[in-house]
């Protein structure tokens, strides 16, 4: 039997799909309307005000508004309904060298003066144990308002309508006999952000977020199996979880319904697939997959606090020294990754960071050498470089910004191949789809993956589904071994909401593109108890 390459992601949107540009609107005026009228000048000069008149030589004023909501639904019936609101500010200071920092839950004048005398407290608390001043790389001052592309507020939908669609089409799985349960879930957020520093830096931006997966569950006479939606999180709106035509024309959103109503046969087929062969293998690894390897062993390798030793407790650091830059070899020369806080509906795409660094695209890895490290401001002046590459964040007004990922992507190959090519030119080997489980070392160099979906490649034709199948390697020995990569018509965005780091523990969103990729003689193990080496 061989499968038809075009049908293996029904509903899948591609970069040629004519999708709006990440900036929509920038300008120097004020939106008051996000903020409910707060009169966000005179709140920012207070507590820039109080942080001058201590003697800082920089301090910043972050005041946030974010919802978020979250639905699930079991079977036929909604499961659970979760919503909050975060709304507060946070002052930051650097005085005599040494970081200061406080947020409080109100938004008034009065309450950015007490957060910038508390933040001024905290750091000459910690002078006596800082070993050197702290300092910033500079930036120019930006003044206006940004907001990411979406048609429709997620919050304008009532929750009741965002039920009744994980409801309705969980309802459409179980209506075929060969699904037993339909999980689903759906998290939809919005996150309004005002910054303003000594500088002169006065910014708003808006950020929309969304999120769905439909899992079917099968147990019956071959167990227990699942098969879950493969549609990843976008920065966009509503739109996107509705349908394929979004209203009024414009930029499409992912065919849910069509990979729906594929997934039961899908699932019926990897219930009865054979249990995969343990070794070593051509891989193909689909977008929908490889964002996460992406993530995990070159997006964390290469944040430059977990070279510096400064993060270590949360996942560890990298096999990547700050020394390495310029001449680590860390993959294939086809391998080219980018740094990118501008990439149209990307998660952790934004006018600005939250230290009000402007958004930029740079190279990390450029023909499979380490160029470049992700950075914040203060790494960026300990680093010896002239100005930060924008990657500072905070998930809360009550947590202090630290580095974090920006989108972290693999470039396909200008005049690559698509997908039905890439499998032709394979003679034995798997293409692995959707992300399943994950391991990786502290220091980012030894893991395993698993897919949603292995499908058997022989003699260039697709054979059907396997199971079980994980694959083992070294960062290094893994990114060597990339020898093809798909053109830009097979480029796509994947990515999590969810990336953790730091202590306290915040979470932060990004998004990994990439084109389809092969990558030979890779170990695939048999992950089952049965079938195990």
């Amino acid at each position: 039997m061989s499968v038809a390459v075009d049908d293996l992601v029904p509903g899948r949107i591609l970069r040629g799909s004519g999708l709006p540009a990440a900036t929509d609107s920038a300008g120097d005026g004020v939106r008051d309307d996000w903020f409910d009228g707060i009169d966000l000048g005179a709140v920012s000069a207070a507590g820039l005000s109080a942080a001058a008149g201590e003697g800082c030589q920089h301090a910043d004023v972050r005041i946030t508004n974010t919802r978020t909501a979250y639905e699930t639904a079991r079977d036929d019936e909604l499961s659970g309904a979760h919503a909050t609101v975060d709304r507060g500010l946070a002052v930051r200071v650097l005085h005599q060298g040494r970081w200061g920092f406080a947020a409080v839950a109100g938004v008034d004048r009065d309450a950015a003066e007490l957060a910038a005398r508390r933040a001024v407290a905290m750091a000459r608390l910690s002078a006596p144990l800082g070993s050197r001043p702290v300092a910033l790389a500079p930036e120019p001052a930006h003044r206006g308002w940004w907001a990411s592309a979406a048609l429709q507020d997620p919050f304008d939908v009532p929750a009741a309508d965002r039920a009744d669609l994980l409801v309705a089409r969980s309802a459409e799985l179980l209506r075929d006999r060969r699904v037993s349960h339909a999980e689903a879930e759906c998290w939809t957020v919005r996150e309004r952000v005002h910054y303003a520093d000594l500088a002169g830096s006065f910014t708003q931006q808006q950020r929309i977020r969304v999120a769905a997966e439909w899992t079917a569950i099968q147990v019956g006479a071959e167990g227990f199996e699942s098969m879950r939606t493969l549609a990843p999180p976008a920065a966009r709106g509503w739109e996107y979880l509705v349908g394929p035509v979004a209203p009024g024309g414009g930029a499409p959103g992912w065919d849910f319904d069509a990979e729906i109503a594929a997934m039961p046969e899908l699932l019926a087929e990897k219930a009865a697939a054979p249990s995969v062969v343990p070794g070593r293998y051509t891989l193909l690894l689909d977008p929908t997959h490889l964002w996460l390897t992406i993530h995990e062993s070159v997006g964390h390798a290469t944040e430059l606090d977990r070279a510096l030793g400064y993060e270590a407790n949360y996942a560890g650091t990298t096999f990547a020294r700050p020394e390495d830059r310029g001449s680590l070899s860390y993959g294939s020369t086809l391998m080219h990754v980018t740094g990118d806080r501008t990439a149209p509906h990307g998660l952790a795409t934004a006018a600005f960071d939250d230290e009000g660094v402007a958004a930029q695209s740079w190279d990390i890895i450029a023909e499979g050498t380490l160029v470049d490290f992700q950075l914040d401001r203060s790494m960026a002046a300990e680093f010896g470089r002239a100005r930060s590459n924008g990657c500072a964040y905070a998930d809360s007004y009550a947590h202090v910004p630290i580095q974090r990922m920006p989108n972290v992507s693999l470039q396909p190959a200008p005049a690559g191949p698509d997908l039905r090519t890439l499998v032709a030119d394979v003679d034995d080997g798997l293409l692995l789809l959707g992300d399943n489980s994950w391991s990786i070392d502290m220091q980012r160099y030894n893991f395993q993956f698993s897919p949603q979906r292995a499908l058997r490649i022989r003699d260039g034709q697709i054979e059907g589904q396997v199971k079980d199948a994980a694959y083992q390697s070294t960062t290094p020995d893994f990114w060597h071994a990339l020898a093809a990569l798909g053109g830009p018509q097979t480029y796509m965005l994947g990515g999590a909401l969810n990336c953790g780091k730091g202590q306290p523990g915040q979470v932060a969103p990004v998004s990994h593109g990439c084109p389809p990729a092969r990558f030979e003689d890779i170990a695939v193990l048999n992950s089952s108890s049965e079938g195990g080496p």
